[in-house]
């Protein structure tokens, strides 16, 4: 399987500060590639320049097999980019703004007419397809937005930061269609500041910080480097703190102000039969005991020295 996406030592600098510093990315076609760093990372101005609308001032890189410095129109035939900020007209219909899409890439009106009709089928706005879009709700605006990125029908797809804003509902029915268009053929490169939205998505994460990749692999994998499977225990009251340290080893973490104790466990099954056995033999009554695997979040921190979404 071919690269719908390559980057080699890409570098991009601002007023003599590095925005890229030798950027690598290698992202396979028909896959989603989720691109998280903090504030000030680089994201943006990656996916800028991979959408030709930014010159690069160092390295290379192909988009749908073409060379973003050289060949930039024919990139542009076969990508789009939805950004941060909505690009449809509150005062239209849906299918109004759709059409005029349509047009801006030089459709006759009936193919326009056409096409838009079928992606508000897609898209699951066929009922509201006649509605101004000032009365649509955050998440069918942000899936109007998507279906006019697909008026061409393009081999990769641009995301940044494509939720930015939305409750857990809305964010959701974005996840679906992301899904559903990769099923469809489309590589995605997504960056994001949501942690769990890279877990639900990507088949590949890529960290980048200061302008360069700090990690890379697949959402397991990037958990994998914290250890396996955590234990966590939460206990009523700040004196059992120390006890339920020591029954959970010397790496056990202790979080004072949610008494929480926590720590790696290579047998799930056994740690949990073990810990519940001695908390019981030490009197300790636990609010709650459970088995959980690392987050992307904690991956994010360890690996940046930031949580998501904080200036680097």
């Amino acid at each position: 399987m071919g690269h719908a996406v390559l980057a080699e030592g890409l570098r991009k600098t601002y007023d003599g500060k590095a925005a890229l510093d030798g950027f690598d990315l290698a992202v396979p076609a028909g896959t989603v590639c989720g691109l998280l760093g903090p504030n000030g990372a680089g994201k943006t101005t990656a996916v800028r320049i991979l959408a030709t609308l930014l010159r690069l001032d160092g390295g290379r890189a192909e988009v749908a097999g073409f060379d973003v410095a050289g060949e930039a129109p024919q990139v542009r035939r076969h990508v789009a980019l939805n950004g941060q900020q909505s690009t449809v007209d509150d005062v239209l219909t849906g299918r109004e703004n759709l059409v005029m899409w349509g047009r801006l890439y030089h459709l006759t009106r009936r193919q326009a007419e056409a096409r838009a009709a079928e992606l508000l089928e897609q898209f699951g706005l066929t009922g509201a397809a006649d509605q101004r879009v000032k009365a649509y709700s955050g998440g069918m605006r942000r899936r109007l937005d998507l279906a006019s990125s697909f008026i061409t029908r393009p081999s990769v797809l641009f995301l940044d930061e494509p939720t930015t804003g939305l409750d857990p509902r809305n964010r959701g029915e974005v996840w679906r269609e992301v899904k559903r268009v990769v099923a469809e053929g489309t590589t995605v490169l997504l960056t994001t500041q949501y942690l769990d939205e890279a877990d639900q998505l990507a088949d590949q994460v890529v960290v980048l910080d200061s302008g360069r990749v700090a990690a890379q692999g697949t959402p397991d994998q990037l958990k994998s480097r914290l250890g396996g499977d955590r234990i966590e225990v939460v206990v009523r009251t700040a004196q059992d703190l120390p006890v339920v340290a020591g029954v959970l080893g010397p790496d056990a973490e202790v979080d004072h102000d949610a008494f929480r104790v926590s720590a790696a466990v290579a047998d799930r099954v056994a740690a949990l039969t073990r810990v519940t056995s001695a908390l019981a033999a030490h009197g300790v009554e636990a609010e709650d005991i459970a088995l959980r695997r690392p987050t992307l979040d904690e991956v994010f921190l360890a690996i940046t020295g930031h949580k998501a979404g904080a200036r680097a």
